[in-house]
C-alpha cells in the first residue's frame, strides 16, 4: 500500500542528525498510527515550556516527565521546567501526559470531550494532541500513555532556529499484544549500547517484550564451573575460528551462541539492572535458557549428563539422566531469583542428537523422551507460577520428519536425528498453556507455513512468529488468527552497535510497524522510510551527535589533480547539515586495487564527510556468519588512508551497507537493504552517492592528506572471492573546529591562577 499523504511530512533537519537525504520523506510517527491528522501549527519548545505533573504524582507521571525532559535536553538543548500543580493553566505552553488517573489529564480530556475509557482506544492505546499551546498524551492505562509519549518524542524537530513539536491529532492502538525482540545478553562493554537500544529504539518503536538469551553468562553461585566452561568454550571457538562444534563421529550439532555476552560473564547485579531498566520502560524481559538442545552452557564442565558422551563440546543433555534436571533447575533458580520472570523460554528446537548414541535413551521412543522432558520442565516452572515458552519446530511432524530422519557426515557416516511428534502426541502430551515461538511460518518450510499456524491454533496453543521478518506472507489474514498474538524478530549475533546497525535496523522497524499498525507499506516504501530515519537511528544507537550537526564552520576540500570533464559548472549539494561542492570534473574513480593521488587537507578537522559510491553492489552476510570477525561480514570495498602531518596513518574501511552503497542504489532497486553509517542521495544523471561522516579520532592534530584505495581480493564469508569493485569519490567536506569567540580566550595566566 502507499502511505497516505496525511501520514507523511518532509523530514526536517534534526538537532542531532546531520545527514538526511535530499527530498527524503518519512512519517511523522512510526510505527504508523491507526488514526492521525497532521496540523499546520505546532508547539514551540524552549526553556519557558513547562512539563506539568499533579501535586501528588505517581511513579508513572514522574517517569513520563523525566523521559520527555531527557529527550528535549539531551537531543535539542531545551530545558523545560517541571511544575507540580492541581490544574492546567489557561495560558503558557505546557506538556501534560498520563492516564486518566492523572487529574490534569482528566481535566483536559473533559474540556476537550475526548472519548477515553478502557475500550477506547483500548489496551496500550493512547490519544495524542499537539497544538500551539498544549501537548497532551492521554490514555486509560499507564502503558498507553507511555507509548503516546514515544510518539511525542518523534514529533520534535528543529525548524530553522526553533524547536517545534509537530501539531497532530492522533488516536492509536496496537494491532497485536505481543511485540518482541529476541537478542543476546550484552557483554560488559556493550551494556551502554544495550540500554540505549532498549530505551531509544525498542520503546520508541513500541516493542513490549524482550527475549534475552542468557546461557551460563551470569555469575552462578551454585555452579561456578559452568561459568568457567562458558569462557573455555568461547575462547576455543574464537581461537579456532569456528562457529560450532561437531559430534564424536563428525555429526552436526547446534549453533553454539558463544558470542552471547561477548563471551564474558556478567555479575548478578548487572543482569538485575538490565531487567529493571527494561521493565521501567514497559518492556517485559523473558529469559531464554535453552534446555534439551542448544544446551552447551549446561555441559561444558558436566559432560557426564551429555547425550553424546564423546562430543568435543556436547550440545544436548540426556533426558533419561535425573542429574540433567538437577543442574538445569539449579541454573533456573538462580536466574529466577535475579530476574523474577513471568515466563521463561526453554528452547527445545533443532534437537540434533544421533539416535542410539546414548545407552540410557537407546531403547526409548525419542518422541516420548521429548514430551517427557518438556512436561517435566513445564511442571517445574508452573509450580512456581512461571509460564513456559518454546521454539515449536518439533511439534510439527511434516517439518521435522517422522520419528527420525537420515543424515550423513562429511566422511560418509550415516545416522538419524530426532524427528517431530505426531499430531496425536502433541494433542495428548504437550501442555496447551505453553507459548509457541513459530519460526516455521515461511511457506518454504514444507510449503506449509500457514497450515502450521492453523495446526497450532487447532491444537489449542497461543503462538507468535519467532524469527519474524517483514516479508511474512499473507500477514493481514494470518495475523487475524486469534491464536497468533504477535511476533519477535531475532538477532543471532553479539549485541553490538555494529551488528545491529548493519543487520537489524530495517527488519526491526518494519516488523514493529506490522505488529503495531494496521497500515503496512510494501518493502520498497519501508526501505525508503527506514533509510531516511537512519541518521536519527545512529545518533540514538551511538549516543552522540555528529560534528556536522554542531553548526561549526565547513569547508569544501578540493579534489585537485583530476582530469576535467563536461559535467558542467560546479554546484553545491546539501545533505542535511552538510554542504558539498561538486567540482566541474569527473569524480575520482579508484578501480579494484588502485589508489588515487593524495588529496591535500592541510588542517585540523573535526570530521571529514565523503560523498562516494561503489562501482557495483557489494555483498553482505549476517553477523553470525563470522562470529570471530563481525566486520568482514560486510564486503570491504576499499579504504581511505588518512595521513597526519606527524606521520601517523589511520585507515577508514569502506564496507558495503555500513558506510557506502553502490552507484545505482535505491529502495526500488534493492528493497530491504540499507546503509547504517551513510546516507544515499540521488544526484540525478550523476547517479546515487552516499554521504558518510568520519569522526577524526585525533582532534587538534592536522591532517596532511587523504588517499582513496580500492580493495582487491576480498574473500566473502562463504569462502568465495568477491566481485572486483571500485570506489567513486565525488566530494569531501571538512567540518572545522569552532572558532573561539571574543572574550572566550583562556590565557596561560588564567590557568596558572587556577
Amino acid at each position: 500500500m502507499k502511505i497516505p499523504s496525511s501520514l507523511v511530512r518532509l523530514l526536517p533537519l534534526l538537532a542531532c542528525t546531520a545527514l538526511v537525504p535530499v527530498h527524503a520523506a518519512r512519517p511523522a510517527i512510526f510505527p504508523l498510527p491507526q488514526e492521525i491528522e497532521v496540523l499546520d501549527a505546532g508547539l514551540a519548545l524552549d526553556d519557558n515550556l513547562e512539563v506539568l505533573v499533579p501535586l501528588h504524582p505517581s511513579g508513572q507521571d514522574l517517569l513520563l516527565a523525566r523521559e520527555i525532559t531527557a529527550e528535549l535536553t539531551g537531543r535539542f538543548g531545551v530545558a523545560p521546567q517541571l511544575r507540580r500543580t492541581d490544574r492546567v493553566p489557561e495560558s503558557g505552553r505546557v506538556i501534560v501526559m498520563g492516564s486518566v488517573a492523572n487529574p490534569l489529564v482528566r481535566q483536559l480530556v473533559a474540556e476537550r470531550k475526548i472519548a477515553l475509557d478502557s475500550m477506547q482506544p483500548g489496551p496500550e492505546g493512547y490519544v495524542l494532541q499537539v497544538d500551539h499551546r498544549i501537548a497532551l498524551v492521554a490514555d486509560s492505562d499507564d502503558r498507553g500513555a507511555f507509548y503516546g509519549m514515544q510518539s511525542l518524542r518523534q514529533l520534535v524537530s528543529r525548524d530553522q532556529q526553533s524547536i517545534i513539536a509537530q501539531g497532530v491529532r492522533v488516536r492509536d492502538w496496537p494491532h497485536k499484544p505481543f511485540r518482541g525482540v529476541k537478542l543476546y545478553l550484552p557483554g560488559p562493554e556493550n551494556i551502554g549500547f544495550f540500554k540505549r537500544f532498549v530505551r531509544d529504539f525498542m520503546a520508541l518503536n513500541k516493542y513490549n517484550q524482550l527475549i534475552l538469551e542468557l546461557n551460563a553468562n551470569m555469575r552462578l553461585d551454585r555452579h561456578p564451573e559452568l561459568n568457567a566452561g562458558a569462557l573455555d568454550l568461547a575462547t576455543d571457538l574464537i581461537n579456532t575460528r569456528r562457529d560450532r562444534a561437531f559430534g564424536p563421529k563428525g555429526e552436526g550439532q547446534d549453533s553454539v551462541h558463544h558470542d552471547n555476552a561477548d563471551g564474558a560473564i556478567l555479575e548478578k547485579s548487572e543482569v538485575a539492572e538490565l531487567v529493571r531498566w527494561a521493565r521501567e520502560l514497559h518492556i517485559e524481559v523473558i529469559p531464554e535458557l535453552p534446555t534439551l538442545s542448544h544446551a552447551y552452557h549446561l555441559l561444558t564442565r558436566q559432560r557426564g549428563i551429555a547425550e553424546m558422551q564423546g562430543a568435543e563440546w556436547p550440545d544436548a543433555y540426556c533426558p533419561s539422566n535425573p542429574k540433567s534436571y538437577d543442574i538445569a533447575f539449579d541454573v533456573f533458580e538462580e536466574y529466577i531469583e535475579v530476574m523474577q520472570p513471568r515466563m521463561i523460554h526453554v528452547g527445545h528446537d533443532e534437537w540434533r542428537i544421533r539416535l542410539g548414541a546414548c545407552p540410557r535413551c537407546r531403547e526409548r521412543d525419542i518422541r516420548e523422551l521429548f514430551a517427557e522432558d518438556l512436561g517435566r520442565i513445564h511442571g517445574w516452572l508452573a509450580a512456581r507460577g512461571i509460564r513456559t515458552m518454546i521454539w515449536g519446530d518439533h511439534l510439527i511432524e511434516r517439518l521435522r520428519g517422522q520419528h527420525g530422519y537420515d543424515q550423513q557426515t562429511a566422511d560418509g557416516f550415516k545416522y538419524q536425528r530426532p524427528g517431530g511428534l505426531t499430531a496425536e502426541m502433541v494433542q495428548a502430551r504437550i501442555p496447551k498453556d505453553i507459548l509457541i515461538a513459530n519460526w516455521f511460518w515461511q511457506e518454504p518450510h514444507a510449503g506449509q507455513g500457514e497450515v502450521n499456524d492453523l495446526d497450532l491454533a487447532q491444537w489449542g496453543f497461543q503462538q507468535f512468529y519467532g524469527n519474524m521478518e517483514p516479508h511474512i506472507q499473507n500477514w493481514g489474514r494470518r495475523s487475524a488468527n486469534p491464536s497468533v498474538i504477535g511476533g519477535a524478530p531475532s538477532s543471532w549475533a553479539a549485541t553490538t552497535e555494529f551488528n545491529f546497525g548493519k543487520d537489524q535496523v530495517l527488519d526491526l522497524m518494519a516488523c514493529a510497524n506490522l505488529l503495531w499498525s494496521s497500515h503496512w507499506p510494501d518493502l520498497e516504501e519501508v526501505t525508503a522510510i527506514v533509510q531516511a530515519a537512519m541518521p536519527e537511528v545512529r545518533a540514538r544507537f551511538s549516543g552522540r551527535a555528529p560534528f556536522s550537526a554542531s553548526g561549526d564552520p565547513q569547508a569544501a576540500v578540493s579534489l585537485a589533480g583530476r582530469a576535467a570533464s563536461a559535467a558542467g559548472p560546479e554546484e553545491k549539494v546539501r545533505v542535511g547539515a552538510v554542504s558539498f561542492q561538486r567540482e566541474p570534473a569527473a569524480p575520482i574513480h579508484a578501480r579494484a586495487g588502485a589508489a588515487s593521488a593524495p588529496i591535500a587537507i592541510g588542517r585540523d578537522v573535526s570530521s571529514l564527510v565523503f560523498l562516494h559510491a561503489s562501482e557495483h553492489p557489494g555483498g553482505r552476510a549476517m553477523a553470525y556468519r563470522i562470529i570471530h570477525n563481525f566486520e568482514d561480514t560486510a564486503e570491504l570495498i576499499g579504504h581511505y588512508e588518512v595521513l597526519y602531518e606527524d606521520g601517523l596513518v589511520v585507515t577508514v574501511p569502506l564496507r558495503h551497507g555500513v558506510n557506502i552503497m553502490e552507484h545505482g542504489w535505491s529502495p526500488a532497486s534493492r528493497p530491504r537493504t540499507h546503509c547504517y553509517l551513510g546516507d544515499p542521495i540521488d544526484l540525478g544523471e550523476a547517479g546515487t552517492f552516499t554521504a558518510f561522516e568520519w569522526r577524526n579520532p585525533r582532534l587538534g592534530k592536522p591532517i596532511k592528506s587523504v588517499t582513496l584505495k580500492s580493495a582487491s581480493g576480498f574473500i566473502t564469508p562463504y569462502g568465495r572471492p568477491a566481485r572486483e569493485n571500485g570506489v567513486m569519490l565525488r566530494a569531501i567536506t571538512a567540518v572545522l573546529p569552532r572558532p573561539v569567540r571574543k572574550g572566550q580566550r583562556v590565557t596561560t595566566e588564567d590557568l596558572d591562577a587556577n
